[in-house]
């Protein structure tokens, strides 16, 4: 198996669209609009400031991806790399792609001098990411997310 795992460019607009429609779909039950996804992809992706995409490349096709956003952390002076849109297409899981996406992601953000942590959220049903996550190190927080649509 030959893996590459990279920031995503614009080519891989379309297949990260596609899953992170499946992914709304499986993990939320939410059936996202594939054209306003598959915009803001592009929109990203064509204009990359601090968020991007990272992709794990397998025999030259595209197996997983996940989305890279930033918080700004005052009471740390540094910012905080949010994972979200995490997926990994099913003939993919439990081989390892995500442990090796969130290797790469941590010596990336150890090259940024304000890069103070890692943060993401999982769906509270959603156990198999949970024992994923923990099993990187990761804990679960004390908040609860509060969330409210503005259109």
């Amino acid at each position: 198996m030959a893996l590459i795992i990279r920031r995503a460019t614009l080519p891989d607009a379309a297949i990260i669209a596609e899953y992170n429609v499946a992914m709304a779909l499986e993990t939320e039950n939410i059936k996202l609009d594939p054209g306003t996804v598959n915009a803001g992809v592009n929109a990203l992706l064509a204009s990359p400031a601090s968020e991007f995409y990272i992709v794990a490349e397998v025999d030259g096709n595209i197996a997983a991806c996940l989305l890279i956003t930033t918080e700004w952390s005052d009471w740390r002076n540094g910012v905080f790399w949010w994972i979200q849109s995490v997926y990994v297409a099913p003939s993919h899981r439990r081989k390892g792609l995500y442990r090796t996406m969130y290797s790469r992601i941590k010596e990336m953000a150890n090259k940024e001098e304000n890069v103070c942590g890692f943060r993401l959220y999982v769906d509270k049903e959603n156990l198999a990411a949970q024992k994923t996550y923990r099993s990187l190190g990761m804990e679960p927080m004390h908040y609860i997310l509060f969330h409210e649509e503005n259109k």
